[in-house]
């Protein structure tokens, strides 16, 4: 099992992005319920570990920051996927 996707919060941002191009940090927070900072750790660790690319820019005056899953991403999530399944079907 990956340690990293462990999380509740975190496994739910992978979950969000595994069939989205490009996902919104206030996306995120609202189809997650988490506060921002709660989220941006998370997404701090997630990024860190290559599993999700992270873009900021600014439109108009405004930061926006989207994120997307990366192939390493994809890769830890279905092996994470694969070996809770062995859990239950030994």
């Amino acid at each position: 099992m990956d340690e990293l996707l462990l999380s509740k919060v975190r496994l739910a941002v992978i979950a969000q992005l595994i069939t989205a191009e490009w996902v919104t940090f206030t996306e995120l927070q609202k189809s997650i319920d988490v506060t921002n900072g709660n989220l941006g750790a998370h997404l701090g660790k997630l990024v860190k570990a290559g599993y999700v690319k992270e873009e900021k820019r600014f439109e108009g005056r405004r930061p926006r920051s989207r994120y997307r899953l990366t192939k390493a991403g994809r890769t830890a999530l279905l092996s994470h996927v694969a070996a809770l399944q062995a859990l239950v079907d030994p």
